[in-house]
């Protein structure tokens, strides 16, 4: 970890200091210099956005720097991120907005701009490809790099680079950056944990095991809060009471995910840094104001997620064999219900068909307060196109939204519509007080 005796790089100028442990930088007179035996031997780095969404609205709105700031829906909705000042008061990500609320009265809501977002993570991706094209996102907000053989190119080692793109990425998008840096994925995203925001950590291969073992199982990527608790109740704890298990009695306790436990709470990740990741799910949901049972405004709604979960797919040229539709009850039990195409499709129509059946088997007079719908099992648009050749009422659904959309693309949304989109539009204006709080839109990669 950092401030070990060894190498010395100063993650305010980039200066390389000699000094003993403790003293300021010469060149800038910084005490954030970074001390590591391994440092120069390492390259594969993990690089997360601090408080991703919350940084972008503080960047923008300077009033609001020094507050509490929460990124999510209304009073129905729920928490998409927190700023740090928000986490201390006990907010995190995923938390209903009352409780968020309660617990932080005086924080300031924002309603998510996720157009602003992704432009603001292409212009941290790009600054990352200058580094390296061996750049793997992870998610939105954060992304695996390999900067090994970067040092030619570069002239600097890879935690020199990165100390750079630190700074690029403050100076150029106005946000900050966490990195953890390593021998392999898991020891480097487990480094950019310790310290945020605006931090730099390195677990050297050496020391992994050492430094791994106090942290709670739930630090091992996967490890959810169910099995955890399963692994708590078997006695394994920490991940050290995982190095001291027999591997073999892993495996035979939980099969394969007992021998990647025994693996990785040695610090040993075989992962390689890849810059591609295919997409595995495609979908759109929302959360209403109030709980929803009428199956008619349910139908109303999930019409409208098809039409965009579609869209989505339509512009990604992909299709999808596998329908899921996805809903939660007022106690927040989630339902998840699936059913397989006959054929990859990417039309609203076919989505909207073959989750309406599934919609009324699980509502039953029950009220909901998220719906949410999308694809996955995908593949290339084209693909599914040659597969439904004699797919001929899919081909005619076809032609029709391609018709549609050719219309919507050069006259608006509101320039054509299907008798179900009229429904929506139309109940959406009868009942605004109903409508979501938040359009959720994702892509699942793999």
């Amino acid at each position: 970890m950092a401030d070990l005796a060894g190498a010395g790089l100063c993650l305010d100028c980039g200066a390389r200091p000699n000094q003993p442990a403790g003293a300021p930088c010469p060149a800038c007179a910084s005490r954030r210099i970074i001390r590591h035996p391994e440092l120069d031997l390492l390259h594969i780095a993990h690089v997360d956005c601090d408080a991703f969404y919350a940084s972008i609205e503080k960047r923008d709105d300077p009033s609001i720097a020094e507050k509490p700031v929460i990124v999510g829906g209304g009073v129905r909705g729920v928490v998409t991120t927190a700023c740090y000042i928000a986490r201390t008061f006990g907010v995190r990500s995923a938390m209903p907005m009352f409780k968020a609320l309660k617990a932080c009265p005086d924080a300031v809501v924002v309603k998510p701009n996720f157009a602003k977002y992704a432009l603001a993570a292409r212009e941290v991706r790009d600054i990352m490809e200058t580094l390296t094209p061996l750049v793997e996102p992870v998610s939105i907000d954060e992304a695996f790099l390999d900067l090994s053989g970067t040092e030619r190119l570069h002239r600097k080692t890879p935690a020199q680079s990165l100390v750079l793109l630190q700074r690029a990425v403050k100076r150029e998008v106005g946000i900050t950056v966490s990195i953890g840096l390593s021998c392999n994925k898991f020891l480097a995203k487990t480094a950019s944990d310790f310290d945020k925001p605006n931090g730099f950590s390195v677990i050297g291969a050496a020391e992994a095991a050492s430094v791994l073992a106090p942290l709670s199982v739930s630090a091992i990527y996967g490890v959810g809060a169910v099995f955890a608790n399963r692994l708590n109740m078997d006695g394994l704890k920490t991940i050290g009471d995982l190095q001291k298990a027999d591997r073999s009695a892993l495996a035979k306790r939980y099969g394969d995910i007992g021998l990647r436990l025994a693996d990785l709470s040695h610090g040993r990740d075989r992962r390689a840094v890849s810059a591609s990741r295919d997409t595995k799910s495609v979908s759109a949901e929302t959360t209403f104001n109030v709980d929803i049972r009428d199956i008619a405004e349910l139908e109303a709604v999930l019409w409208r997620l098809s039409e965009r979960a579609a869209s989505r797919m339509k512009a990604k040229q992909l299709a999808g064999r596998v329908v899921t539709l996805k809903l939660k009850t007022p106690d927040f039990r989630t339902i998840t219900r699936r059913v397989t195409l006959p054929h990859s499709s990417n039309l609203a129509r076919t989505l909207f068909d073959a989750a309406r059946p599934l919609l009324a088997e699980n509502a039953r007079g029950r009220a909901f307060r998220l719906i949410g719908i999308g694809y996955s099992d995908l593949e290339p648009a084209s693909d599914a196109a040659h597969a439904d050749l004699f797919a001929v009422g899919e081909d005619r659904l076809r032609r029709e939204e391609q018709a549609i959309d050719a219309i919507r693309r050069k006259f608006g949304d509101g320039a054509i519509a299907l008798g179900r989109s009229q429904n929506w539009r139309d109940y959406a204006k009868k009942r605004p007080d109903r409508i979501k709080v938040e359009d959720g839109d994702a892509d699942e990669p793999d």
